[in-house]
C-alpha cells in the first residue's frame, strides 16, 4: 500500500479547503523504475547487478520502501538505459497525473507567493 505525506501549514486557520493527498516521491519513482525494468523484460537480479546493488534492495526501492540516494538513482537510470533527467521528468509527470484535480493556487503553501503573484501585487 502506498504511503502519502500529510503536509500541514504552520497556521491551520489559513487553510481554506482540505489539502489533497500527495503521493510520495519514492513510491512514484519505484513504480517508474519497475515499469522500465519490466518493459525491458529484465529480472531484478539483472538490473541490480548492472546498477551495483542487491536484488533485494532494488525490490525495496521499487516497492517504495527505501529512499535511494541520488547516486543510486543515477546508477539505476544508467542500468535501465535512460538518463537521470529523463527518469526525473517521467516521475514528475507521473506525480502530476496522480495529483487530484485542484486549483494551482491551493498547491502553494499559505503565505507563499508565486512569481505571477508578485507581478500582480507590483502592478
Amino acid at each position: 500500500m502506498a504511503e502519502h505525506a500529510n503536509v500541514y501549514p504552520l497556521r491551520r486557520e489559513l487553510r481554506r479547503e482540505p489539502r489533497p493527498q500527495e503521493p510520495l516521491w519514492r513510491d512514484v519513482l519505484g513504480r517508474r523504475l519497475r515499469a522500465l525494468r519490466q518493459e525491458q523484460q529484465e529480472t531484478l537480479s539483472e538490473t541490480a547487478a548492472r546498477a551495483g546493488i542487491s536484488p533485494q534492495y532494488l525490490s525495496e526501492i521499487e516497492r517504495g520502501r527505501k529512499e535511494p540516494s541520488s547516486e543510486m538513482i543515477a546508477a539505476l537510470a544508467g542500468a535501465l538505459g535512460t538518463t537521470l533527467i529523463d527518469l526525473t521528468e517521467h516521475v514528475a509527470g507521473d506525480l502530476r497525473r496522480q495529483m487530484p484535480l485542484a486549483p494551482r493556487a491551493s498547491r502553494t503553501r499559505p503565505g507563499r507567493t508565486r512569481p505571477g503573484d508578485v507581478l500582480a501585487l507590483a502592478a
